[in-house]
């Protein structure tokens, strides 16, 4: 317990330290934390029945939160490889940030940027309305479908990845079937060539992503996965946002030493929906600030098959992942993936079947990675893409910008991810 209460003390004063932000500051402190250790004392465990506990010193007091249980059928719960949203356990943080009342000019930035999810007199926000964690409600088995498809289905064409300018323009080339005969070897050695798919960062779905310009374009989008639209459809709705439309898709595909930089999400053109958030693999630790970087984030586990959900007031707030946790045992998949997908599968179900080989293949790879999908909604339903000037969305798959994840490089350092490294 001593250990702990240094552990967290530590963290609370490295954060108050002047000079560098206070995110920044505890994001290089997980990013060097060691599993095992009382340095992850003060990380949420939302898996662990949070809200049985008192409030720790300097973590924000876990709540449950209420589901749309009667949104999501049974039988549509099902299709997605869910269990009945009557079972979800779905927790908040109270009071994170605490009540706060923001000057007319951020009040309006505010309601310009669309977060419309205020409580009380104009001008106060409660600044965690909208953040919903739902630890792992997917029936056993079914996760299979949803690794397959980020590995297999998901980075073909047409869709967009960061592996395109590697790859002949005039062939299909298929990153999974390039990868098969190296993730068949058991044993990783430095010798050992990495393949396509470990070189693999990030694919983009529907409307993609323009790294460069930090936009969506009316006019660069490919049908989004109608699997991973519906499996989102029932979550949303689950959630309280009926009528959302999963339109563009983010992949982030991580190896233990990859991190994701600290970044809002606000370049779709409609904050009052909800932002997705589906983790497979290894677990990680996320953190989640406020509106400025100098508030310092809370710092919670994202364990395989978790949902988390921001929207409303919490949906532009900061965030990042400083690290990706091994497992206990070296090389070895989460317990809620030790089960294989059933063979029986309901006749309507949008989840395919996964073979033995496909699912070997998935668990090698899920040894020492971890895999994530944010889903959005990009405009409202009555709303257009703005005119834009021509060109100026223009884009070429060969000069693509930088992608936000980062990956370690040698003495400690770490660099953004260039899509050709």
């Amino acid at each position: 317990m001593g250990k702990m209460a240094a552990a967290l003390g530590s963290a609370a004063t490295l954060a108050a330290e002047p000079g560098e932000d206070a995110f920044r500051k505890l994001f290089r402190f997980y990013r060097q934390s060691r599993p095992g250790t009382a340095d992850l004392g003060g990380v949420i465990d939302f898996s662990a029945a949070p809200t049985a506990r008192g409030a720790r010193p300097g973590v924000p007091q876990v709540v449950r939160s209420q589901l749309s249980v009667c949104s999501v059928s049974e039988s549509d719960a099902l299709r997605a490889g869910l269990q009945p949203v009557s079972t979800w356990r779905a927790y908040g943080l109270e009071g994170y940030p605490a009540l706060t009342v923001f000057p007319p000019l951020m009040y309006d930035w505010l309601m310009w940027e669309g977060v419309t999810a205020f409580r009380g007199p104009a001008g106060i926000v409660d600044g965690m309305v909208g953040f919903i964690f739902i630890p792992n409600p997917f029936l056993p088995g079914y996760q299979w479908h949803w690794v397959k498809q980020c590995l297999k289905f998901y980075p073909q064409k047409p869709n967009v990845c960061n592996l395109d300018k590697h790859m002949a323009r005039d062939k299909d080339q298929d990153v999974w079937e390039q990868s098969k005969a190296l993730l068949r070897c058991k044993e990783v050695t430095k010798r050992r060539p990495r393949s396509l798919l470990e070189k693999l960062r990030w694919v983009t779905l529907g409307y993609h992503y323009n790294w460069d310009s930090k936009k969506y374009s009316a006019d660069h989008y490919t049908p989004f996965p109608s699997d991973l639209a519906f499996l989102s459809e029932q979550v949303a709705a689950a959630c309280g946002f009926q009528g959302f439309q999963a339109e563009a898709g983010i992949l982030n595909y991580y190896r233990l030493d990859s991190t994701l930089g600290i970044h809002v999400d606000r370049s779709e053109l409609d904050h009052s929906k909800p932002l997705l958030s589906f983790s497979f693999g290894q677990s990680a630790i996320f953190l989640l600030g406020g509106l400025r970087r100098d508030e310092a984030p809370t710092a919670m586990f994202m364990h395989s098959g978790d949902i988390m959900v921001m929207s409303g007031s919490s949906r532009l707030l900061n965030h990042a992942v400083p690290r990706v946790l091994p497992s206990a045992q070296e090389d070895s998949l989460p317990l809620c993936l030790e089960a294989p997908l059933p063979a029986d599968l309901p006749r309507d179900t949008v989840v395919q079947p996964c073979s033995v080989e496909d699912r070997q293949l998935c668990a090698s790879y899920l040894k020492t990675a971890r895999v994530n999908m944010t889903v959005r909604q990009v405009v409202a339903t009555d709303q257009d893409f703005p005119v834009e000037a021509p060109g100026e969305n223009e884009r070429d798959i060969a000069q693509e910008g930088i992608c936000h994840l980062e990956d370690k490089i040698t003495h400690g350092k770490r660099v953004r991810l260039d899509p050709d490294s």
